[in-house]
């Protein structure tokens, strides 16, 4: 057996079009039967860095951030419903959604890769948050989501006290920065080359069949 090609996916738990990218790449794979062939690990990126613990309003934060109107919003998460929609995801936008803070989540997220269970861990949050009309940023909803993996709940949950567990995920976030990732999502290559936005899913079997070919 040859080696697997890594998959670095550089993003945030409460971006939509990093869920977007990564179920048409799983889709991609999933078609190429390559299922065996491919390793992903999730790399730490905060959309907002700055946002307060209580987070903020949907519709305010996407105003004052990229001076959208109230009708380019709602026609941007029609757009992101429907492109969700065919791939068996749901966004469920609503009129009081409020963006978190997502520093936790990115914490928990080291801890579950070290268990094999960090895609799980990965989808759990963004369905908690996109899906359920869950704060990803409590601790009561991060650790349901840690249950749900069969991950020890109480375990992780210490984690994010743990100084050295927080210089972990910055440490990542400013690597990938320095590495030019300045937009999310970002889909690494083996390190060697990189795809970034949701891609359409022939665009990914195209980048996978020529990578595990090298590979091999």
């Amino acid at each position: 057996m040859s080696n697997k090609l890594k998959i670095d996916i550089v993003s945030d738990v409460v971006c939509p079009w990093c869920t977007i990218g990564y179920k048409r790449l799983e889709k991609a794979i999933a078609e190429l039967g390559i299922e065996d062939q491919i390793e992903i690990e999730w790399q730490p990126f905060e959309l907002n860095p700055n946002m307060p613990v209580e987070g903020q309003n949907l519709r305010e934060h996407i105003s004052e951030k990229y001076g959208s109107t109230l009708e380019q919003q709602e026609e941007s998460q029609q757009r992101m419903a429907d492109a969700g929609a065919e791939l068996g995801f749901t966004f469920d936008y609503f009129e009081e959604m409020r963006m978190a803070n997502t520093f936790d989540a990115h914490i928990l997220l080291e801890y579950a890769h070290k268990f094999g269970r960090q895609t799980q861990l990965k989808m759990q949050l963004t369905k908690a948050f996109f899906s359920e009309r869950k704060d990803v940023s409590k601790r009561d909803i991060l650790k349901q989501a840690l249950l749900d993996v069969g991950l020890n709940a109480e375990e992780a949950l210490s984690r994010l006290d743990s100084e050295e567990a927080r210089y972990e995920v910055r440490t990542k976030q400013a690597y990938w920065k320095n590495m030019g990732v300045n937009s999310v999502p970002t889909f690494v290559f083996d390190r060697k080359s990189a795809l970034t936005g949701a891609q359409p899913v022939d665009v990914f079997k195209q980048v996978l069949t020529q990578a595990t070919q090298i590979n091999n």
